[in-house]
């Protein structure tokens, strides 16, 4: 496949060690949310129970319970907006504003409230302000909205710690000022890895349409070479056979060898288009084991490409097929190696403990394709283990 970077298959046929192919992004991307909004929560949670520690450390009558409870039911408002956040690419704006209206409103009740009972007016004001940073902001917009955000924050906790009070209010003070920053930065790291995520699928995309473009120019190239000599034949049949019929009619055969020759060049063409280096189908075995959420080890060296695919690649598509549908679904090892002579492929996996077999009827179809290359198949049963060792001889003189 040709494309701005060098591909995986030239990369191993200089010897580079073959780089660990990424693990499908949907997966990241899910995690990579829930780290987030674990954290805004924690940010949030946080500040409610260090107010309420502070509050009840100075005054054992003051409602406590208010400032948690209230403080509970406005880290649960926060969900919408987080959830709005996620999928701000994905839903209508207006429709949007309108879910946001009650926890925005929740969090100016707390804050009012809560902000009262204390005598905070940084309290009043810091639940409003994290709901407005959780908002799906211009570019530009947010940075300004957090810088003042902070510096009026920061204002207000200088008028609550004033004279004559104490410094231990400091402690939430100092964390209400930080809230915003804390919180964008979270949601910053969530926004690299969605750029992260677009360039990549903007990069597959863009390697798709290139791939096609080859694919069409082989074909043009190919196909259009042969019809304008099968045209040309023809044509010169079709003036000879009134004066000379035999020549015509070795023009016509010959016609006729060109169309085999171009259907023939499709096939060998159509062949190459399918045939995959074996390296990559290894590498393609690991991420769609990752994928399904085993624990992978995958061992290609750097003249994986050297094996025979014809035979190898169906038996590493149908043993990957076999752990997917019958192992235990925790951990896979895939392991290629050669010496020159032969070539030994290696893949276990745990066994499920429903089927204890982690085979399936796939295993005859393996045997009998390695056997009419004079190959081998093994396997092997343990307890915990199911692994099939395949051995190939190397072909000479030739790839693939």
């Amino acid at each position: 496949m040709t494309g701005i970077d060098e591909s995986a298959t030239e990369r191993r046929r200089r010897g580079a060690a073959p780089p660990r192919r990424t693990r499908p992004l949907s997966r990241g991307v899910s995690a990579t949310w829930w780290y987030t909004a674990t954290a805004v929560f924690t940010f949030d949670l946080v500040l409610v129970g260090v107010w309420a520690i502070v509050i009840s450390a100075f005054d054992s009558r003051a409602p406590v319970a208010l400032v948690v409870v209230g403080g509970l039911v406005w880290c649960a408002s926060l969900v919408p907006l987080l959830v709005d956040y996620r999928q701000r690419l994905d839903v209508d704006r207006h429709a949007q504003r309108t879910r946001l209206f009650l926890p925005v409103a929740l969090a100016l009740g707390y804050g009012v409230a809560a902000g009262l009972v204390v005598g905070s007016w940084t309290l009043v004001v810091v639940p409003i302000v994290q709901s407005l940073m959780l908002l799906s902001w211009r570019r530009g917009v947010r940075a300004a909205l957090v810088i003042g955000a902070t510096v009026a924050l920061g204002i207000l906790a200088a008028v609550d710690v004033g004279p004559g009070r104490d410094f231990t209010l400091l402690i939430p003070l100092v964390y209400s000022v930080m809230l915003p920053v804390m919180t964008v930065s979270s949601l910053w790291w969530w926004d690299v890895l969605i750029a992260l995520d677009r360039a990549r699928a903007s990069e597959a995309r863009l390697a798709a349409a290139q791939e096609r473009l080859r694919v069409a120019n082989d074909v043009h190239d190919l196909q259009g070479h042969h019809l304008q000599v099968i045209a040309l034949q023809l044509e010169l049949a079709e003036r000879l056979m009134p004066h000379d019929a035999e020549a015509g009619m070795e023009q016509l055969a010959a016609a006729r060898g060109s169309v085999d020759d171009a259907r023939q060049g499709t096939r060998d063409l159509a062949l190459s288009f399918r045939s995959v280096p074996l390296g990559d189908e290894i590498a393609n075995a690991r991420d769609l084991l990752e994928a399904a959420g085993l624990d992978v080890d995958a061992v290609i060296p750097p003249d994986a490409d050297d094996a025979p695919a014809a035979v190898l690649g169906p038996v590493v598509r149908e043993t990957t097929t076999n752990v997917l549908r019958h192992g235990g679904g925790r951990r896979a090892r895939l392991v290629l190696s050669g010496d020159g002579e032969v070539w030994r492929y290696e893949i276990s996996n745990d066994v499920s403990v429903i089927s204890g077999r982690a085979g399936g009827s796939g295993l005859d179809g393996i045997r009998q394709r390695v056997g009419e290359v004079h190959g081998s198949l093994e396997v092997v049963i343990e307890e915990n283990d199911f692994t099939v060792f395949v051995t190939v001889p190397a072909l000479k003189g030739e790839k693939r």
